[in-house]
């Protein structure tokens, strides 16, 4: 009995060496990954991408006991509706945000909805975990009003992982230092006790934005448009000139008339496309409405 004991724990250590050794990461096999993650999300990796790309994948292989990346991608490649193609995905993805990041953007669309008509619908096409899409909320409460009607944000992401947060619109009290006091209090509930430095989302803010997962690429976008605003921020950046102009034709209908596109800092929309026009800081009109 002791013998089996020990032989047992003999191989859990072997197993956990294996475990934490590094595994070979091929460049036949880093190449056919990058060929993936173009194909289904339209992110180009570079090769100095080849650490992050190791780091965020092994721990998948780790998690399905696999020991080779050859066995992973065999996987995926044998099932094309396999979810752990969800999680490929969401590995690779990058989600850099915070509440009122590029903070220049907030006034321009208060004015903008303050000359607006109707109901103010905005989509946020990289969601992430929740950050942006409530900070155009909270500015367009401040702005409108919060009463049923008013304005709408439709916030999507191609990453479900990150949506699951949005959703539930749960932060660390720190995630929200660039916030006011007022705004703390009139959008935020302080958690207590056990979730003392925690805040949640108000319900009243909360139920003016929804989410979905949507992906860029897809052939369908399942849209409540058209938008007086969309905010397509550091998304660009990932993909390739020729994915860049694809999407931002699509953009021209869902665009209401005078309608705004924001993009991140280091994006420039009018140098990929003669759709868009920069009308301010980041900050693009429709060519066809320029006056």
């Amino acid at each position: 009995m002791k013998k089996s004991t020990l032989l047992d724990q003999n191989e859990a250590t072997t197993l956990l060496s294996q475990m934490v050794q590094r595994l070979p990461l091929s460049d036949t096999h880093f190449r056919r990954i990058s060929q993936l993650i173009y194909q289904r999300a339209g992110i180009v990796l570079a090769d100095h991408k080849r650490e992050m790309v190791y780091n965020r994948l092994v721990r998948r292989l780790r998690t399905l006991n696999i020991d080779d990346f050859g066995r992973y991608l065999a996987l995926l490649e044998n099932d094309a509706n396999s979810a752990e193609w969800q999680a490929f995905i969401n590995a690779l993805t990058t989600n850099l945000t915070a509440f009122f990041r590029e903070a220049h953007h907030f006034p321009v669309l208060a004015d903008h909805a303050r000359k607006r008509n109707g109901s103010f619908n905005v989509w946020c096409a990289a969601a992430s975990t929740g950050e942006e899409p409530y900070s155009i909320a909270m500015t367009l409460a401040e702005t409108l009003g919060s009463g049923p009607g008013k304005f709408q944000v439709h916030a999507s992401d191609i990453d479900t992982q990150v949506l699951e947060k949005a959703v539930s619109g749960v932060y660390r009290q720190e995630e929200l230092r660039t916030l006011s006091q007022q705004q703390l209090q009139r959008f935020f509930l302080r958690g207590t006790g056990p979730h003392a430095g925690m805040v949640r989302v108000r319900p009243e803010l909360a139920n003016s934005v929804s989410f979905a997962q949507l992906n860029l690429l897809a052939n369908e976008w399942s849209l409540p448009g058209p938008f007086d605003a969309i905010f397509c921020r550091n998304v660009m950046i990932y993909f390739d000139k020729e994915t860049q102009e694809k999407i931002l034709r699509r953009f021209v209908p869902l665009l209401k008339p005078g309608g705004l596109l924001f993009a991140g800092h280091s994006e420039n929309f009018s140098q990929i496309s003669k759709e868009f026009w920069l009308r301010g800081q980041t900050v693009y009109g429709l060519t066809k409405e320029r006056r």
